[in-house]
């Protein structure tokens, strides 16, 4: 072998290292992406508007109900059936909130913008991460 092909093989070599070494590290970015938004949903959920907490539920020990919440001139009706809370009305333009259906997932919470409401596991971490300013 000369010189030239055992250079070429040895720089071969790093980019299939390197490529593996990428491929290995966006394998394991998704599959703990997945598991965040497809981890089991916990069973405190906390009902905020704008950063309070007006109710927290334990939902395996809540009884099947609903009720209103209220915020300025409009109302959002909470309900919750089966160990599973949603937004089944609101009186807001877009109804968002009530077409997103059952809270399943800590990723993606039930949120009422032009009420203000939020509801969300509890658990989240609701800490700041970050300023930008």
């Amino acid at each position: 072998m000369n010189k030239t092909s055992v250079y070429e093989v040895m720089k071969k070599a790093k980019y299939k290292i390197l490529t593996a070494v990428c491929i290995l590290i966006f394998v394991l970015g998704v599959a703990g992406c997945l598991f965040v938004v497809l981890s089991p949903a916990r069973n405190t959920v906390n009902i905020v508007r704008d950063g309070e907490v007006l109710y927290s539920f334990d939902l395996t020990k809540t009884e099947d109900t609903t009720f209103d919440i209220y915020y300025k001139d409009s109302k959002n009706t909470i309900e919750i059936k089966g160990g599973k809370i949603r937004i089944s009305a609101a009186e807001c333009p877009d109804k968002i909130c009530v077409k997103s259906g059952w809270l399943s997932s800590s990723a993606m919470p039930v949120v009422c913008l032009p009420n203000h409401l939020v509801i969300e596991f509890a658990n989240n971490n609701s800490e700041v991460d970050a300023v930008a300013g």
